[in-house]
């Protein structure tokens, strides 16, 4: 564990970086899409369009985090039940999947902690409530149904890009298509987390704890199990891609340089 921290708290620290940024991001984009006396919010009406505008700013901030030469270094994770998918694929060290999760549950809690002081009263208005992720009107376990649902898609789909020399480079592209579609049609049902760091960060702040269970549970078993029957139906390219963290290479004039190489999935 101590060799594990030593060596690889770098990227350790990115995963931090990489779930602080995307609750930066959805705390600033959600107040002003939601707060009522926001002049965006004033400006666009319609519920259905304010979340389709929250899931295309969300989907370019998640792209970018995996793109980044910070993302490309971790993997951009940035979510446990994505690092604890890998670790069953033997892509990453027990070690490094243990101080993964650690640094993304601290990225998320301490984003969440400084947007309540930036953003203040209007973060904590009831429209917006620390951006928290709570089961819809149609309870918990239609939120656990469409929990499972759209993280086994996002994870086999990652799964699938990110194992393909041709679609290796838009593996990016690819998670940010999907979090918008989800960020518009599923966060009625269950807030749309996929995440159970992200889904704890605010809920830490909010003090709701309101079907925590299912953002704990549902996103974790739906990815395993994607990890799973890619991993019986995809042997062969799941063996040929890449592990992480990314391990370091020394080059002639560029000792310990480390390689960028396209970030996994993330959400």
């Amino acid at each position: 564990m101590l060799e594990a921290l030593k060596n690889h708290w770098p990227e350790y620290l990115k995963e931090a970086w990489g779930l602080a940024t995307f609750m930066t991001c959805a705390s600033i984009l959600t107040t002003l899409l939601m707060y009522p006396e926001s002049p965006v919010s004033q400006a666009v009406k319609e519920p259905a369009a304010k979340l389709a505008l929250l899931g295309i700013g969300m989907g370019f901030v998640i792209a970018g985090i995996m793109y980044s030469p910070w993302g490309k270094r971790s993997g951009a994770h940035i979510n446990p039940a994505v690092t604890w998918a890998f670790y069953r694929l033997g892509k990453i060290k027990l070690a490094d999947a243990i101080f993964y999760t650690i640094a993304q549950f601290l990225g998320a809690i301490g984003a969440v902690q400084i947007m309540r002081l930036l953003i203040g009263a209007p973060y904590r208005h009831p429209s917006v409530d620390h951006v928290v992720t709570i089961p819809g009107p149609d309870g918990a376990w239609a939120a656990f149904a469409a929990e499972f649902l759209i993280s086994f898609i996002l994870m086999y789909v990652a799964l699938t890009a990110v194992n393909d020399k041709r679609l290796e480079k838009w593996a990016g592209a690819i998670v940010g298509v999907l979090l918008m579609f989800y960020l518009a049609v599923e966060t009625p049902f269950s807030g749309m987390s996929l995440n159970p760091a992200r889904t704890f960060g605010s809920a830490f702040a909010a003090r709701k704890w309101e079907g925590l269970w299912v953002y704990f549970t549902s996103p974790m078993l739906a990815m395993l199990l994607a990890a799973e029957i890619y991993r019986r139906v995809q042997k062969e390219r799941l063996e040929e891609g890449p592990s992480f963290p990314m391990e370091a290479e020394e080059k002639p004039g560029n000792e310990g340089e480390k390689p960028e190489r396209e970030a996994t999935a993330a959400a």
